[in-house]
């Protein structure tokens, strides 16, 4: 029964595709000899037969026949009269060959060897899924909502491998349910308690650029490469591309015939913003296009800090601060600068008193705050509203409505 036993466990060796043949064999003869150091003290006498195909093997011992006075190790040794009880024509210093036979090495030893056979298909199994998410880091993968709980989501790819999507990684207005089809991109892999710990993100600025990458075959094929992407997951996203080829029009080839293309990675990530946008080496030109659709007046480099000073017409200062400031905060870390919007007054505007003069009445800090978000006038903050001020500022409703009051005061 062991013996059965044993083959079973074999057998299962022979199930794994993913392992090559050459790796299955020298684990099956590595078991198979350490088993054979501990019964008998060597292995290295002994012939070990895989038969990968039938699932079984054969364990062949091989003696030298020596004279009866002088045999010492039955392990390695046959007595002259033994070998001749097997054959009458064997003579002192030959080699004798026979089977071992699993019963030989008792119950115990069987069960070991089974358990020891069992740890080590688990063992490669794990080391193969480790291998293989490894290489994948960077790619999407698809798999199956297997089960949803608070902090994560479990994943089964299509061979039972056990992916998880962190809450963190999912677009805040993600809903997936058990069954449902999910894909992400590989972004961490690492063994956790012996085993393989596969991390997933749709968060992730790498799974916007595989997306593309798989909707636009000019991007697949090396035509147009992704510069850069940055994003606001689930709410915004700047992906800057350029093209090697002057006759293909790279924002045009991404977006497709009538956002053909786009539109399914937009889907994809929960109806995200994504602008597209022609990379340029003329860092003033790429602040302009990665601001857009606000309109520059003109720009103000500085080089050594790596800040860039913009000047808009007034009504263009909330284009391009965007919903919730995410134009500029996106166009900033696209460009690698950090982007300070100023309203240009018109002569028609020019009885508008600069926020600074009010530094008697209002506390210099909230001045500080409000130019942060392009107010640098008293028209330009009564231009906006209360609810437009606080989710574009740090301040308090209260704080902002006394604003108001004295900004006011000094039209009426």
């Amino acid at each position: 029964m062991e013996a059965i036993n044993l083959i079973d466990s074999f057998a299962e060796f022979k199930e794994l595709k993913n392992i090559d043949r050459a790796t299955l064999m020298r684990v099956l003869e590595d078991i198979f000899r350490n088993m054979l150091i501990k019964r008998y003290g060597t292995d290295e006498n002994f012939d070990i037969i895989i038969n990968i195909d039938k699932g079984d093997l054969e364990i062949w011992r091989n003696r030298i026949v020596v004279e009866d006075d002088v045999f010492e190790n039955p392990n390695t040794q046959i007595s002259l009269t033994e070998a001749k009880r097997i054959d009458a024509d064997y003579e002192v210093g030959e080699e004798v060959t026979d089977e071992v036979k699993f019963k030989d090495f008792g119950r115990r030893s069987v069960l070991a060897l089974r358990q020891n056979l069992s740890a080590r298909i688990l063992e490669l199994e794990k080391d193969h899924i480790f291998t293989k998410y490894k290489e994948k880091v960077g790619q999407i993968v698809t798999g199956e909502v297997y089960q949803v709980w608070k902090k994560e989501i479990l994943v089964l790819d299509d061979e039972g491998n056990e992916l998880i999507l962190p809450k963190q990684e999912q677009i805040p207005s993600d809903f997936f349910k058990k069954g449902d089809t999910i894909r992400a991109v590989v972004i961490r892999v690492e063994m956790k308690n012996a085993s393989p710990y596969i991390i997933l993100s749709r968060t992730s600025p790498v799974f916007l650029e595989r997306l593309f990458e798989n909707e636009v075959p000019e991007i697949f094929d090396g035509l147009i490469t992704i510069k850069n992407v940055v994003r606001v997951p689930g709410e915004r996203a700047k992906v800057a591309v350029e093209s090697y080829d002057d006759r293909i029009d790279p924002v045009g080839a991404c977006v497709g015939m009538k956002g053909s293309r786009i539109h399914g990675i937009v889907r994809e990530l929960r109806n995200e913003n994504i602008d597209v946008i022609n990379y340029t080496n003329n860092i003033q030109l790429y602040i302009t296009r990665a601001l857009n659709p606000a309109k520059i007046n003109k720009i103000e480099m500085d080089e050594e800090n790596k800040r860039a000073n913009v000047y808009l017409n007034p009504e263009e200062v909330s284009l391009a601060i965007g919903k919730g400031g995410l134009n500029i905060k996106l166009a900033s870390q696209l460009t690698g600068y950090e982007i300070d919007v100023y309203r240009e007054l018109e002569t028609a505007e020019e009885e508008d008193v600069n926020l600074e003069e009010f530094s008697d009445e209002i506390e210099p800090w909230v001045i500080e705050e409000l130019k942060r978000v392009g107010c640098d006038t008293a028209k330009s903050v009564l231009e906006l509203s209360e609810s437009e001020l606080e989710s574009r500022t740090d301040l308090e409703i209260e704080t902002i409505r006394d604003v108001l009051k004295i900004l006011r005061a000094e039209f009426e």
